[in-house]
């Protein structure tokens, strides 16, 4: 089944507890971290993260766009997060890392920037819940999706295949109602959706509406009928 994570990037900061309440039957709640270093954002960190975990029961997944993950990460799992996405091209030791998120009793996952391929990561999948394709550079919200970007979600979601993993396959960056259904075809089944979402007169019917359009892209998807 698709899930949507709407990402609180596009939302009200002052009122994360009720913007997260807007979004209510999403499947995760997407948290952007940066740093001003990795990407030339800064928006929030653990304390907030604390905070937000407090206010709403919707697991959080967390993509850290940050330099150091393999300091920090551990700090977002304790922080109440459920799923900790590090950048590969960030982390020292992205295996050490993934499980240490694990053993914390963490979801882990790998993030790639557009610019870095899948392939030389794929000995590191079975140490992974889920794989991050980023369809925009990422660092900042309301980006157009880069369709460039389907092939490479087509051949990690192959890697995927070639190894029976079950890891999900999360795609992030210009994710709508246009976008989402290429996206799922290509092999995607969890999508961030920031503006899509927080930018609708009814979020909630926001993420129902892009769940649907992705369920239904699936169903005679190549990846879905086990081609």
């Amino acid at each position: 089944m698709a899930q949507i994570n709407p990402s609180i990037l596009s939302a009200d900061f002052a009122r994360l507890a009720d913007e997260a309440e807007a979004v209510r039957g999403s499947d995760w709640l997407h948290v952007d971290v940066m740093d001003n270093h990795f990407v030339p954002n800064l928006t929030l960190g653990v304390p907030v993260v604390e905070s937000l975990a407090r206010a709403t029961d919707i697991p959080l997944d967390l993509h850290l766009m940050i330099e150091d993950p393999d300091r920090w990460a551990p700090q977002y799992v304790e922080a109440g997060a459920g799923s900790v996405t590090f950048h590969v091209e960030a982390a020292a030791a992205p295996v050490r890392l993934a499980r240490e998120i694990r053993a914390k009793g963490a979801r882990a996952s790998m993030a790639l920037k557009p610019g870095t391929p899948i392939e030389p990561y794929e000995d590191l999948l079975p140490e992974l819940d889920m794989v991050l394709i980023m369809t925009v550079e990422p660092g900042f919200g309301g980006q157009a999706f880069l369709d460039i970007m389907l092939p490479k979600i087509r051949r990690t979601r192959e890697l995927i295949a070639k190894h029976d993993l079950e890891l999900w396959l999360q795609v992030d960056g210009g994710v709508a109602a246009s976008t989402i259904e290429r996206c799922s075809e290509a092999g995607a089944d969890v999508f961030v959706a920031g503006s899509a979402v927080y930018g609708a007169e009814d979020p909630a019917e926001a993420v129902r509406n892009l769940r649907g359009l992705a369920e239904k892209a699936a169903a005679d998807a190549w990846w879905a009928c086990g081609h």
